[in-house]
């Protein structure tokens, strides 16, 4: 049986190019740094949902697009919830959160009820102008906020 990968609405922009060629394309297709379809906060979506998605693969104890019930918890992926959070600098950001079949997953980089986000914006701009990518910086959140999230391997 083959396993497709789902199409994301996550923005292609912020996957791993170095911050100049980041602004430089953003430029080049007419996209500002902030405001509501800005470079800002493209990247800060980028870099929260790659984070929930660390902590869902932790949770369960497999990796995306893999078998569902690969990992030792029995529990599956079951597709994700839209949320809205806002930010200091680029105010509303929708994500698309992960969900888990049992409803057993409790996420720390984005909790379930709490709607605004402080200092995001420019912890995001702050580490990804130091040549971190989105993954790493995913990472950084999780040791911020004590959430134990495992770095994605790359495939293929």
């Amino acid at each position: 049986m083959m396993w497709r990968r789902r199409s994301r609405r996550s923005s292609p922009l912020s996957r791993r190019l170095p911050w100049s060629q980041l602004i430089r394309l953003a430029q080049e297709r007419g996209l500002s740094l902030t405001g509501p379809e800005g470079l800002l906060k493209q990247l800060n979506k980028a870099v929260l949902e790659t984070a929930l998605n660390e902590e869902m693969t932790e949770h369960l104890g497999y990796e995306e697009h893999y078998p569902p019930g690969a990992g030792t918890t029995g529990n599956i992926r079951n597709g994700t919830q839209t949320k809205t959070v806002l930010t200091d600098t680029t105010g509303a950001v929708e994500l698309d959160v992960p969900r888990d079949r049992a409803a057993t997953f409790e996420p720390q980089i984005v909790k379930k009820r709490p709607r605004r986000l402080s200092g995001v914006d420019e912890v995001v701009l702050s580490l990804y102008a130091k040549g971190l990518t989105t993954g790493e910086i995913s990472a950084h959140f999780a040791e911020i906020y004590g959430a134990s999230v495992s770095k994605r391997r790359s495939v293929g």
